[in-house]
């Protein structure tokens, strides 16, 4: 009586097994009943096209962090930055489709690098299965105190300034070319490889001026050693609320930086659900949430759907804005 139900067993972990081995060979089981049963059964790897430190690094471990213990696997972060995550991504996009190799994607290089790049370059959210949103990151412009520039209107009085760019095909510099272009001012763009490097420019006055994610630049603007102008997001930040929009000063620029979670494309609805849920659970989590308030970050964890939703809008907006300030964004 014992030997059937411990046969049955053992032939649904086989079944399992066999389930499992197909999907690491890279078989598509997507919307197979059952597919995420034994999912996970190992870790799950989180690639980041950053290096280490900076905003979208931070993100993906403090995501991977309380994801790890909700699915109860270990979640490493690999780096490996260039083309301001192109790389990354196209290297997941190579992997199985079964849930072991995640991506975290930034929302300027599907809205704002095919503006910079040539269209076999240009990364698009069909390639991907986006699990979820996770947050938003805005663009301030800041000066260096000995510039004199506490205003736009200050801006649009100077002459010979120089500002600084987080790199070419990014939200810092479409939000800056907006910027000079709507306000008629008159100025040297310098792109630099990132965020850092750029608030390091603007501090030894190599640049007068740059636009940077605000957790780049706040420590310096606490400490009076950098000048908040404008920031470019839809809403008044709330961690510099005394800081006017562009939108307040009567420009169209909306511009911020965003993130979302992505699989390789085939990945199962059910596994898909399986690290949605574990996400989800991860943002409620006390831990996440101080982790957001430290780093400055604002919180924009929407479903997938609404950031293909967002993310295409965006990606028409910016078009649309770049061909009527006839803006180039490809570097000379």
């Amino acid at each position: 009586m014992k030997y059937f139900p411990t046969r049955r067993i053992l032939l649904g972990t086989a079944a399992a097994s066999a389930v499992l081995a197909m999907t690491a060979c890279g078989g598509n089981v997507g919307g197979a009943s059952g597919s995420a049963d034994a999912y996970p059964s190992k870790p799950i790897n989180v690639t980041v096209g950053a290096a280490p430190g900076g905003s979208t690094d931070l993100i993906a471990r403090a995501v991977a962090e309380g994801a790890s213990e909700d699915l109860g696997v270990a979640m490493p972060v690999v780096n490996k930055p260039g083309a301001n995550g192109a790389l990354a991504l196209k290297e997941v996009q190579g992997k199985a489709a079964d849930g072991y190799e995640l991506a975290t994607l930034n929302a300027s290089l599907i809205t704002i690098t095919p503006l910079a790049v040539s269209e076999a370059e240009a990364v698009s959210l069909d390639d991907v299965e986006v699990i979820v949103g996770l947050s938003q990151d805005d663009y301030v412009l800041v000066a260096n105190p000995e510039a004199g520039v506490k205003t736009v209107k200050d801006l649009t009085a100077a002459k010979d300034l120089t500002f600084g760019t987080t790199g070419v095909g990014t939200g810092s510099q479409l939000a800056q070319a907006l910027l000079l272009k709507q306000a008629g001012i008159k100025g040297t763009e310098v792109p630099f490889d990132s965020g850092a490097p750029a608030v390091t420019a603007v501090l030894g006055n190599q640049v007068q001026l740059a636009t940077v994610q605000l957790g780049e630049a706040k420590a310096q603007i606490d400490a009076g050693k950098l000048v908040p102008v404008v920031v470019f997001s839809t809403e008044r930040n709330k961690f510099l609320p005394d800081v006017p929009t562009a939108t307040e000063e009567g420009y169209d620029i909306p511009v911020s930086q965003y993130r979302a979670m992505v699989a390789p494309k085939g990945t199962p609805e059910d596994v898909q659900a399986r690290l949605k849920t574990a996400f989800e659970n991860t943002f409620k989590t006390e831990a996440y949430q101080q982790f957001n308030e430290q780093n400055l970050l604002t919180p924009r964890e929407v479903s997938g759907e609404e950031v293909v939703s967002e993310w295409t809008e965006l990606a028409a907006k910016y078009k649309q804005l770049t061909e009527k300030y006839d803006i180039s964004l490809q570097e000379n």
